[in-house]
């Protein structure tokens, strides 16, 4: 499972930290000191350690060096107050594996071990757990992502698969409801059965009860013969239905019945028809929001809503960005007959700048629109189709026109350098250090500009 040692010199949370630790399988040590923690390291090897960043003496950043130092390989995460400040950075370019905010959530915590642990080939080997495939992509069925939000997403997957509670997946458009739906099911008992998915919003009201309870022959007018619905053909397995909030209030009666019963009528029928299945919902709408205003029924909404799975947006975790877009090209190079094995720097740059309103889904199209246009094997920035109207600004000022009587060079590289760095220390709200990061230089350097073009 992994040793692991905790450095805190608050005793309430060392204790607690350890007995969770342990509870979950690890061999697990605490010590209430830096100096504590770095002599400790010397009489053992530990996989893992965890430890505060603001202690007396020797603080955080201390036992960091200390340890790396003894072990190169132990993994280190700290705990601080500062998550976003310098000393953070600081930790993290010393060799921290990652930082968490004193206000941490357990489970992220228990998440971002069992990654750590799972790159040195250490914690619970399990196969419902995202593979890890090139350049550190990881992938849960058919999604692809390493940031921590999806990890957290992940970890609730593994937990709701195999019980029979029903799931309501919220989550802007394109984010990829479906596709967690679908590693539910895939990773449950149910996983060798129907999976059944329709969108409640896109089949007018007759149609879509139809569609989900069937009907029997002669009940009405094109009703040639006895039809199954979807809820009986997946009978056994999953029933997605996406975008719940556009269902009905009829059909939500219908539905709720259906829920709470296990059994329905056919469209025409006189007779019960019992039913084992799975219910996973999913909307981009607020339902509470809904329930209120009196356009969702509440009993329905709580009988979906027994375990909630959230999906961020992808503009709140960009670091998935640059492996979902080599992911999508390799998709749509071999689908194409490409050879298109990257994308270039600056097209990546645009990318990580872009708001992304449609998500994961946009992102798609824009890398299927490229790899199509693209005549290279690389994509360039020309060829990456980008919403002007939705785009934000970029990092760079789009090029300079030279006008009939020329312009003073000096001058205007001055104002374009100008512009850039102020934009990088907006980026790093206010954090030279993180501005010069943004920028490839070093923080001298960094300074001096800033000195150069009276810039405060």
């Amino acid at each position: 499972m992994g040793k692991i040692l905790i450095v805190d010199d608050d005793r309430g949370m060392k204790e607690l930290l350890q007995i969770m630790l342990e509870r979950e399988g690890y061999d697990v040590d605490a010590v209430e000191s830096g100096k504590a923690a770095i002599h400790q390291c010397r009489k053992k090897k530990y996989d893992l350690v965890l430890t505060d960043l603001k202690m007396p003496r020797v603080d955080g950043i201390d036992v960091l060096k200390g340890i790396k130092e003894i072990s190169p390989d132990t993994v280190v995460i700290l705990i601080t107050a500062y998550a976003s400040g310098d000393t953070a950075l600081a930790a993290m370019r010393e060799g921290a594996y990652d930082y968490l905010e004193k206000n941490f959530d357990i489970e992220d915590l228990k998440t971002m071990i069992q990654e750590a642990l799972r790159k040195k080939g250490l914690g619970k080997q399990d196969d419902a757990f995202p593979a890890k495939s090139g350049d550190d992509a990881l992938y849960f069925g058919n999604i692809v992502g390493k940031s921590r939000e999806m990890f957290k997403v992940y970890s609730h997957v593994k937990k709701v698969a195999d019980t029979p509670a029903n799931v309501l997946i919220l989550g802007e458009s394109g984010t990829g409801k479906e596709l967690v739906a679908r590693a539910i099911h895939d990773n449950s008992s149910r996983g060798n059965r129907q999976f059944v998915a329709i969108n409640c919003g896109g089949l007018p009201e007759n149609l879509l009860e139809s569609e989900l309870f069937g009907y029997m022959k002669g009940s009405f007018t094109g009703a040639y013969s006895d039809k199954m619905g979807l809820f009986e053909v997946a009978s056994g397995g999953t029933v997605f239905l996406d975008e719940i909030a556009e269902l009905p209030p009829v059909l939500q009666v219908k539905l709720l019945r259906a829920v709470q019963e296990k059994s329905f009528r056919r469209i025409g029928g006189s007779e019960d028809i019992t039913i084992d299945f799975r219910l996973i919902s999913a909307t981009h709408q607020n339902l509470q929001e809904k329930v209120k205003n009196g356009s969702f029924r509440e009993d329905l909404y709580y009988r979906l809503n027994v375990i909630p799975i959230k999906i961020p947006p992808l503009r709140k975790r960009k670091e998935d960005i640059p492996i979902l877009a080599t992911y999508f090209i390799e998709k749509y190079s071999k689908e194409f007959g490409k050879e298109i094995k990257k994308i270039s720097a600056y097209a990546m740059e645009l990318l990580m700048e872009y708001e992304f309103p449609g998500n994961v889904r946009e992102l798609e199209n824009i890398i299927e629109r490229s790899v199509a246009l693209e005549t290279s094997n690389i994509i360039l920035p020309e060829n990456l189709v980008i919403s002007r109207d939705q785009q934000h600004e970029s990092l760079f000022p789009p090029e300079p026109e030279i006008p009939e009587g020329g312009l003073d060079l000096n001058e205007t590289l001055s104002s374009i350098e100008t512009q850039i760095i102020k934009k990088a220390l907006e980026k790093a709200k206010g954090s030279k250090t993180r501005a010069a990061e943004f920028l490839h230089v070093s923080l001298p350097s960094f300074l001096h500009r800033l000195k150069k073009l009276n810039i405060q």
